[in-house]
């Protein structure tokens, strides 16, 4: 009787392959960034490979799963940009006509 196939052998193989495409993508960035024409085919080819990858991650997860992690992902680019915004709110500098500050009177308690 053979071994039962393992439904994610193909997917280890997959992220193996994308792993060492990675490993070799960071191993020869040119001196002006990815601006080599000769890389850009291997480049486009990597690229589609780790694709393949993450949409077969996506077949193997069940949709109620996708929807949170969808929810988990949009609250956390939210968080990014109020993140953003307060940086670049506090990098201007305060603003030009400040309103002027209230006076504050101090109310004894009995």
């Amino acid at each position: 009787m053979p071994p039962e196939a393992d439904p994610f052998a193909d997917l280890r193989e997959r992220l193996r392959a994308t792993q060492e495409a990675a490993e070799r993508i960071a191993g020869s960035v040119p001196p002006q960034g990815w601006a080599s024409p000769a890389q850009g085919e291997e480049t486009a080819a990597e690229v589609q490979a780790l694709v393949s990858v993450l949409t077969a991650l996506k077949d193997l997860v069940p949709e109620e799963l996708r929807e949170q992690v969808r929810e988990v992902t949009r609250q956390l680019l939210l968080l990014l940009r109020a993140v953003l915004d307060l940086v670049a709110e506090r990098l201007a500098g305060p603003p030009q006509a400040a309103a002027p500050r209230p006076r504050v009177q101090d109310i004894p308690i009995a």
